[in-house]
């Protein structure tokens, strides 16, 4: 079926950009400014958004216990700059290690959720926020010998923020930039997203990516047919989990900073939000939906406190922003359950 990337959620989420930027014009606002800031919140954040497309496409809904794979990749950065890796052994380093603790609790992960089928995102949300108190305890005891992780009282529990200026922090930011005039372009942090918008992609034409798809459609003459149903969505699961980790690293090194403890809690919503904008439907998402979404929710979230803060009463403007761009969020679930209601009929 093809997917209409012009329904209204979309030309709203844009509309409101457009007068935002007009806003940020009126009040003399660096436009170049601005779209540096675009680039990198756009390409930073993707990699976390796509890696929802797995899941969503074998019909095991959006990944609300997304914090279990932004965990592993926590992991491999905790240990990378605990043996005091820099540059780009630091973050590939980073992002190997906390792939492979990933297998490990994507896999277990999807032995839960294929127990409790129809209710995955229920089951993924209290997943995902009863694994920070653990992490969090693994936090407190974890083996690290790096004195700048640690509390400088006691030197035992690692900080609840970590600099990645000294190990490799923004490598990908710096990798290829092209600069055009005052504009930079993050080529190589762009292209690590576009790539990993590209593998997904080819791997959606794969005889596997077919089977998510069917799966999602009508499990029942999938099975019928006689293929490993669980066995596909536990790939699928594993997938999302393994991109998540891999997505926190390239999240993080942009950031400059390591943010432990409750630092993924609530990093589900706003990448589950980016590709609902974009026109995901709960067993269907594409590449394009998180390009288009990640761009929309992240550019709109960069512009509109700066330009709230110049217009409003500055106590007013994280109120008002959450207000506008939330009510967008839920009037793009409304319009996709009622799309989804006309397709049925």
């Amino acid at each position: 079926m093809k997917r209409n990337y012009l329904n209204p959620p979309r030309i709203i989420m844009f509309l409101f950009m457009a007068v935002l930027l007009a806003a940020a014009s009126a009040i003399d606002m660096s436009m170049t400014g601005i779209m540096n800031d675009a680039l990198i919140k756009w390409a930073m954040n993707g990699v976390i958004v796509l890696s929802l497309i797995p899941m969503i496409n074998v019909g095991a809904g959006r990944n609300f216990g997304m914090s279990i794979g932004l965990s592993a990749g926590l992991v491999g950065m905790i240990f990378s700059v605990n043996a005091r890796y820099t540059s780009w052994a630091g973050f590939f380093y980073s992002v190997f290690l906390g792939m492979a603790v990933a297998l490990l609790l994507g896999y277990l992960y999807a032995k839960i959720l294929n127990h409790l089928k129809l209710n995955e995102e229920i089951v993924g949300t209290f997943a995902g926020y009863s694994f920070i108190p653990v992490m969090n305890l693994f936090y407190t005891f974890a083996p690290v010998t790096n004195r700048q992780m640690l509390y400088p009282i006691g030197g035992q529990g690692l900080r609840p923020k970590v600099n990645l200026e000294p190990y490799f922090g923004q490598v990908l930011d710096r990798l290829w930039q092209v600069r055009i005039g005052e504009l930079v372009i993050p080529a190589g942090l762009l292209l690590s997203f576009f790539g990993t918008g590209f593998l997904l992609w080819l791997f959606s034409k794969t005889r596997a990516g077919m089977i998510f798809s069917a799966i999602a459609e009508n499990e029942r003459f999938v099975r019928l047919a006689g293929i490993n149903v669980n066995g596909y969505r536990t790939a699928a699961i594993i997938m999302s989990t393994v991109i998540a980790a891999a997505g926190v690293v390239v999240y993080s090194q942009s950031y400059g900073i390591l943010h432990l403890y409750d630092g993924p809690f609530m990093m589900s919503f706003p990448a589950v939000s980016a590709i609902v904008i974009g026109g995901a439907s709960p067993r269907k998402a594409t590449v394009a939906n998180a390009l288009i979404g990640t761009f929309l929710y992240q550019t709109t979230y960069l512009l509109s406190i700066p330009v709230a803060n110049a217009l409003l009463i500055p106590e007013m403007a994280e109120i008002m922003r959450t207000i506008i761009t939330s009510g967008i969020i839920l009037y793009a679930f409304i319009f996709e359950r009622k799309d989804m209601r006309n397709e049925a009929h």
